[in-house]
């Protein structure tokens, strides 16, 4: 499985706010994520391929938000 991240430990890795996670997770815009109990936990595999589906080269092929 590899390293689960906690909420925290997942906005370092990609360089968000935690409360951005949270509300991603909610909308259900964000990376893939573990429910264990209460506790929510990130797989690395699915940040780095959540990040990597986002990467553009230019501008005009970003999309808003």
């Amino acid at each position: 499985m590899g390293v689960a991240l906690d909420t925290h430990q997942a906005a370092i890795r990609t360089g968000l706010a935690s409360s951005t996670l949270r509300k991603l997770r909610l909308t259900g815009a964000g990376p893939r994520f573990l429910k264990l109990g209460r506790a929510v936990r990130y797989r690395e595999a699915d940040l780095e391929e959540w990040l990597s589906a986002r990467s553009v080269v230019s501008t005009s092929e970003s999309t808003a938000a």
